[in-house]
């Protein structure tokens, strides 16, 4: 993440941003966070799961790479937890709306957010609350990577190639580490930890909600479980001894098979430069829409014209 690669954005000069932005406008943005993996996974596993596919895609593709977001919001059984860093989730997606307001005014108007961490039901309001702000033409996507591979996150019983379910920490989730970033993980230190399942555990979906089971996990309160500090307080939930880079790899090609697929789709239809017809995104006049389009150091306005904070 520190290397001039061209990869992250951060780590270009001025005069590459500019070279980058005629030929690929798409920015790929890791979202991640800080949080207790055990004793023999690091706290950074989310963002640095995250991070290591964008790398990968823009390898691949070109395009470009922010510096993850390292600090996320949490669901309420994540409280107290040492280790875990916990956003409030309007400070998360205020943070949230001002990056993307940011890359906007930058020249990268096709923004994809990979999220890495628990946080799925949070993060589609800052896409919102900036399109509703703003109503400028732009691409805004979510991904949630278990999600796009959910077969491939499965346990062996309902089709996957884990032995257990997927959870937190748990076997996927640290073989999918073992994959990306290796010398980040610990197998002489990983310990297990088997919940018990209460009577809702038909209702309510575990980890990514890659079972699709009626109740998504952060839709309840109480119905899938305690506080983690108390009920594991090992940081994990599942069992990462299990552990293989190998069992992760087909969902891994999969997994980067569909980015790039969605790179190359919204590069096909949006050419650099290009976005969706304005007159389709939005109400403002079109003199105001070319201004913003155009930017302050071309003749024109910056964002924060029509709106501060973003």
């Amino acid at each position: 993440m520190d290397r001039a690669s061209g990869i992250y954005l951060q780590n270009m000069t001025g005069k590459e941003v500019e070279e980058r932005l005629k030929v690929n406008d798409i920015l790929l943005v890791p979202i991640g966070s800080t949080e207790n993996h055990g004793r023999g996974q690091c706290s950074g596993e989310d963002t640095f799961l995250v991070s290591r596919m964008a790398e990968a895609v823009a390898q691949e593709r070109g395009c470009t790479v922010a510096q993850p977001i390292w600090y996320g919001s949490h669901p309420w059984h994540h409280l107290g937890m040492p280790g875990t860093v916990v956003i409030p989730e309007d400070t998360f997606v205020a943070y949230l709306r001002a990056i993307i307001a940011g890359f906007w005014n930058t020249g990268f108007r096709k923004q994809i957010f990979l999220n890495g961490h628990g946080q799925e039901y949070v993060i589609p309001n800052a896409l919102h609350q900036f399109a509703k702000t703003y109503q400028v033409p732009c691409i805004l996507s979510f991904v949630n990577w278990p999600t796009v591979i959910k077969d491939h996150m499965k346990d062996k019983a309902h089709g996957g190639p884990f032995e257990t379910m997927f959870r937190h920490a748990d076997e996927a989730e640290a073989s999918y580490s073992l994959a990306l970033f290796p010398e980040m993980n610990k197998m002489e230190d990983m310990e297990d930890h088997i919940p018990t399942e209460g009577f809702a555990s038909e209702y309510v979906d575990k980890g990514g909600d890659v079972y699709q089971s009626p109740i998504p996990g952060h839709c309840q309160v109480g119905l899938g479980g305690g506080l983690e500090a108390i009920t594991c307080p090992e940081g994990v939930i599942g069992q990462p001894t299990l552990a293989s880079a190998d069992k992760a790899k087909d969902g891994l090609t999969e997994l980067l098979n569909f980015l790039v697929r969605l790179h190359d789709d919204i590069l096909t239809n949006y050419p650099p430069g290009k976005l969706p017809p304005a007159d389709k995104m939005t109400q403002r006049s079109q003199e105001d829409i070319d201004q913003l389009l155009k930017g302050p150091l071309k003749g024109g306005k910056h964002l924060y014209t029509f709106q501060y904070p973003p």
